[in-house]
């Protein structure tokens, strides 16, 4: 295999702030991570990874230990994009030397470029000591997936006042901190706009505003794989999931008629030749 290429330091890993947008997308697995490679600035190894690939119905029930192994997999397939792995709920919020230690963790046994939380100006400490430590963060404000209970309380952010100056707030804190990008989620266009303008790191949004710095998107969601729901800010760009549903049809009635597997796709059995010859 190629090796990666050498990574720039931490304040430059997605570019410039003002530069060309920048191009996220999930991944989970080698495969999809080789895929996406030579066309995204960063992979984001999800703690959506819960939903997408285990059926759970929020983020909240993923562990560390299953997060290391989808980084690990996406990092060994990455060559040139970024490779962010989600800090998952639980081992980071409490106190900030738990948090360490398994950002540390993660990124020495993942070999990725980054770890990713969610919070505010709550948590900038954290952010700060990890930082610190020759981490680098990529922050997350607005909607926080970790904190929805249930599938039906992810609602969209910055409607009243009130919560536009905390999301502005928290955004301006987890940049101060030392996070080299932050995702801004599911926050309405207007909010997306002003924290963009005024954050000095780039701002990458998901369900957020073109004016952001980049766009980030769960590569099931875009691709039509991921169909239990379908969040207003997903553009389908195709339907694999219905492509899949149609090849595995006509791998079935070619089983069943005895179709498959055909002479061109078995073993023919080697003629021995004769002893003394």
């Amino acid at each position: 295999m190629t090796a990666r290429q050498a990574k720039p330091p931490a304040t430059e890993l997605l570019g410039p702030k003002g530069g060309a947008p920048i191009v996220g997308l999930t991944a989970y697995t080698a495969p999809v991570a080789k895929r996406l490679d030579p066309y995204v600035d960063f992979m984001l190894v999800g703690d959506s990874v819960a939903m997408v690939l285990y059926g759970m119905e929020t983020t909240r029930g993923i562990d560390l230990d299953t997060m290391v192994r989808h980084g690990r997999a996406v990092a060994r397939a990455a060559r040139r994009a970024v490779v962010v792995v989600d800090m998952p709920f639980g081992t980071y919020e409490h106190d900030v030397a738990t948090a360490l230690a398994n950002a540390r963790r993660v990124v020495d046994e993942t070999g990725c470029d980054a770890v990713k939380m969610e919070g505010g100006a709550k948590l900038a400490p954290t952010v700060r000591r990890v930082v610190a430590a020759g981490i680098p963060v990529m922050g997350h404000v607005g909607l926080m997936p970790q904190r929805v209970r249930r599938a039906g309380e992810f609602r969209s952010k910055g409607h009243s006042e009130a919560e536009r100056r905390r999301i502005l707030k928290d955004a301006a804190a987890v940049a101060a901190a030392g996070a080299f990008a932050i995702v801004a989620e599911g926050v309405v266009e207007t909010l997306a706009r002003e924290i963009t303008e005024k954050a000095p790191v780039p701002i990458i949004g998901i369900g957020a505003s073109a004016a952001c710095d980049g766009q980030i998107l769960v590569t099931d969601d875009m691709a039509g794989l991921f169909t239990e729901f379908r969040p207003r800010f997903v553009k389908r760009y195709a339907d694999l999931g219905t492509e899949l549903e149609r090849a595995v049809e006509a791998y079935a009635e070619d089983v069943r008629a005895r179709r498959f597997p055909r002479p061109e796709h078995t073993f023919k059995q080697r003629r021995q030749r004769a002893k003394g010859h």
